[in-house]
């Protein structure tokens, strides 16, 4: 028997909002996406881990950044839901959630930007750059849009 969508949990998710000193966010394209995929650092949380430890460790490991070369700026108040489209759900961690769950932190880099290696470990990103909020909203995948939104938003990025 198939657990209806809206009754599957939310994967524990976190995310990353890494700014440079100008005001910039990074923005990757997904390496397992043809088309245009542009998304900010994020991903799942693992048994027992701390959120912040969490988001360092997806930090490092796709874009290589280590946890002494960003300022901690802020966190989200609450984690933050949002449902994948159908087509999506049943195809990511074999259709068991019905989204992601994220805890959002803010940092920015210390260091220039030479530290940035998308090789580090997990290839998420096949290029980057430096856009600005209003750019990154306009070329996110757009189910994640309006979370991305609500985080700038509480970041007043935007």
């Amino acid at each position: 028997m198939t657990v209806p969508l809206e009754d599957r949990p939310y994967r524990p998710c976190v995310g990353v909002v890494l700014m440079n000193r100008a005001g910039h966010i990074f923005a990757g394209q997904r390496a397992d996406m043809d088309t245009p995929a542009w998304q900010m650092p994020q991903g799942g949380v693992d048994e027992g881990e701390e959120a912040e430890a969490a988001a360092r460790r997806e930090l490092l490991e796709e874009t290589g950044v280590r946890a002494d070369q960003v300022a901690l700026l802020g966190e989200t108040e609450e984690w933050l839901p949002y449902d994948f489209p159908a087509e999506v759900a049943g195809k990511r961690w074999k259709g068991r959630f019905r989204g992601q769950e994220q805890k959002w932190f803010l940092m920015r880099l210390e260091v220039g930007d030479e530290v940035i290696d998308l090789t580090y470990k997990d290839v998420e990103f096949s290029e980057w750059r430096w856009m600005p909020a209003a750019e990154l909203l306009a070329v996110i995948v757009p189910f994640k849009r309006p979370i991305y939104e609500q985080v700038f938003k509480e970041f007043e990025l935007i």
